[in-house]
């Protein structure tokens, strides 16, 4: 039992010579764990879509650690507040990924017409 456990706290303090068995396990491990760990372990982390509305959104700091997004009127048709919401994180959330909107309002040129939307949102 002893050898047992002087043979785990050498695996441990990795105190086995280059190229004995032992050695080679360990490595052998840690290769196995560096090469698995992608399939087991979930690092939530996923490609990059492509944004077909990406020459229509500005991006601006807000002053508070947060972002507002210009969003041009022709990127977003909506009836009412939630079909608004939603066409409008349908632009947002493949640059910004998962938020939810704090606030928008409608930017009007001189005549009244709907140019953008500022977006406020939140992670």
């Amino acid at each position: 039992m002893n050898s047992i456990w002087r043979t785990i706290r050498n695996y441990i303090l990795w105190s086995y010579e280059r190229g004995s068995l032992h050695y080679d396990i360990m490595v052998t491990v840690i290769l196995i764990f560096v090469i698995a760990s992608p399939w087991v372990i979930n690092f939530k982390d996923k490609p990059i879509e492509k944004n077909p509305y990406s020459t229509g959104v500005v991006i601006l700091p807000d002053g508070a650690g947060g972002f507002v997004y210009q969003i041009q009127a022709s990127a977003v048709n909506a009836a009412d507040d939630t079909t608004m919401r939603d066409s409008l994180l349908r632009v947002i959330e493949p640059i910004a990924g998962e938020v939810t909107i704090s606030k928008y309002e409608a930017v009007k040129d001189h005549a009244g017409r709907i140019q953008s939307y500022k977006v406020w949102v939140q992670r």
